[in-house]
């Protein structure tokens, strides 16, 4: 791999999104915060969720991993689809620049806007009772696991859509409904039997509550298997959209 070509290919994306912070990063941070101020109030009490847990201190991870995933898929979509539809992919495109140097550099710089929103999130709501995590390592893993698949996925949007609209579509219709339906706001073993095998079958569920489990030492599901699941997807996805980008799929055309 080029690594000349994916540093500055990488500081490049870096970039673009720290040049408008207040847009990129520091509006999702008071969306999460507002949920937090919100869901805290209305919800305390009437949702049971994990044993010894707090509800409001149980909201922040899974608000953490719901603005990194949807902020991770935000930053490799509309970078790609944008220098599409502006032309100045070809600046890209023309430098030999090997196609693992592209993937890693478009996913590395989702995964790093990720990660500062998610920090951040847990900045500004930590002081709702948010308690020592349980084990550090388990957290990073997921929050690099969850941002990366949904970087990965970014990138498959930002190919595929020809119009921001089209790109839209993929965030209202996709990314979103699963962020929202797998376990942010409650405990999916409060869910009914059906709605609960419905939201084992959700993908963003594992890393929600693989995250949450670093912080609290307890999940709905085992860790291992979230991390099984959430590592193979990854795996899975990444060799997929590679194996795209190298054959220059509405790229070059």
């Amino acid at each position: 791999m080029n690594f000349t070509g994916f540093y500055t290919l990488f500081k490049k994306e870096v970039l673009r999104f720290w040049k408008v912070g207040f847009q990129t990063l520091s509006a999702p941070i008071l969306t999460a915060l507002l949920y937090q101020l919100i869901f805290s109030h209305v919800m305390r009490g009437h949702t049971d969720v994990l044993p010894g847990v707090s509800y409001t201190a149980f909201l922040i991870p899974g608000l953490a991993m719901m603005s990194m995933t949807q902020n991770a898929f935000a930053n490799a979509s509309s970078s790609l689809i944008q220098s599409r539809i502006t032309g100045n992919l070809v600046f890209i495109l023309l430098p030999p620049l090997s196609s693992q140097a592209f993937f890693g550099a478009y996913v590395a710089a989702a995964v790093v806007r990720g990660l500062v929103v998610g920090a951040g999130v847990l900045a500004v709501t930590a002081w709702f009772g948010l308690p020592m995590p349980h084990n550090v390592l388990w957290i990073v893993m997921f929050a690099l696991l969850g941002c990366g698949i949904m970087a990965v996925f970014g990138l498959l949007a930002g190919i595929v859509a020809e119009k921001f609209d089209q790109l839209a579509a993929f965030q209202n219709f996709l990314i979103m409904p699963l962020t929202f339906l797998s376990g942010v706001f409650y405990s999916i073993n409060s869910l009914p039997p059906f709605w609960r095998a419905i939201s084992h079958a959700n993908p963003v569920f594992y890393m929600i509550d693989g995250f949450r489990y670093g912080f609290f030492g307890a999940s709905d599901v085992s860790p291992w298997l979230s991390l099984a699941i959430v590592g193979s997807s990854f795996i899975v996805l990444s060799i997929a959209i590679h194996a795209v980008l190298k054959s220059g799929y509405k790229l070059r055309s």
